[in-house]
């Protein structure tokens, strides 16, 4: 099997809001943007030579309405099956956020005021749940759905066999990637030492690139010295009791 290319599709601006196009013996789609933008996902993977009806699966990588919002539109469009996490079923089911989103900084305090959180879109259900590491061979690609929870319950990461890494919202760039090259939080966590705990298992991975849904691909060693400074900022918040569990028990 060829090895894997990851193609960035903008879905909103160059790099605001990211899906991904995996190219190997079979196309495969991660992420599928906001309401609406499912013709233009598809378009654009036509774009780069391929026929949407050869995409084999669109792998969601957590439920916000930014990341699945198009699903059930792109799934319809190509004829590809949606793969999706488990512990976010709920979330898909519905079609909206369910739990308050927590916010991260003064960004995200401000973003969580906006109709954006609130957006609404068409549910579905995912035709293939995951549970695990799950390999994509099945689907013509050398890469394997990685579970990465903390920014939702059922995150979820792509890393291809030749280390690419296609991360959701594990990590941004800054301003929902309007700064290029400089790790940060998305405006949101439901569980930051969680999420943080998922990234360094991703980083011990050694991957040779990043890719994230609101940016310009980063650099792992740039996000590993991030990881560990974020790592010691949590570790003083928890200790001053600043910094709890989403169940609302202290850490």
């Amino acid at each position: 099997m060829p090895p894997t290319k990851v193609i960035a599709i903008p879905v909103l601006g160059r790099h605001v809001v990211n899906a991904y196009l995996l190219l190997g013996k079979r196309p495969v789609i991660v992420d599928a943007g906001t309401p609406g933008s499912g013709q233009l996902i598809h378009d654009q993977v036509a774009a780069h030579g391929v026929d949407p009806k050869d995409v084999s699966l669109i792998v969601v990588t957590h439920g916000h309405v930014d990341h699945f919002g198009s699903a059930a539109e792109l799934s319809r469009l190509t004829g590809a099956p949606i793969a999706g996490h488990v512990a976010d079923l709920g979330i898909y089911r519905a079609g909206r956020v369910s739990e308050p989103y927590l916010p991260i900084g003064l960004f995200g305090h401000l973003f969580a005021r906006t109709s954006r959180v609130r957006e609404t879109t068409e549910p579905f259900d995912p035709n293939v749940l995951i549970r695990g590491e799950t390999h994509l061979a099945d689907f013509g690609v050398e890469a394997r759905i990685m579970p990465t929870p903390g920014h939702t319950p059922g995150s979820v990461s792509v890393l291809t066999d030749n280390g690419d890494l296609v991360a959701g919202d594990l990590v941004a760039t800054p301003l929902l990637g309007l700064v290029k090259g400089r790790p940060a939080n998305p405006p949101f966590h439901d569980d930051r030492l969680g999420n943080l705990a998922s990234l360094r298992e991703m980083l011990a991975l050694r991957p040779t690139k990043i890719h994230v849904g609101h940016g310009a691909p980063l650099d792992p060693e740039r996000v590993d010295r991030w990881a560990a400074a974020e790592q010691r900022r949590l570790d003083r918040l928890v200790a001053r009791g600043r910094l709890r569990a989403p169940d609302g028990e202290g850490l």
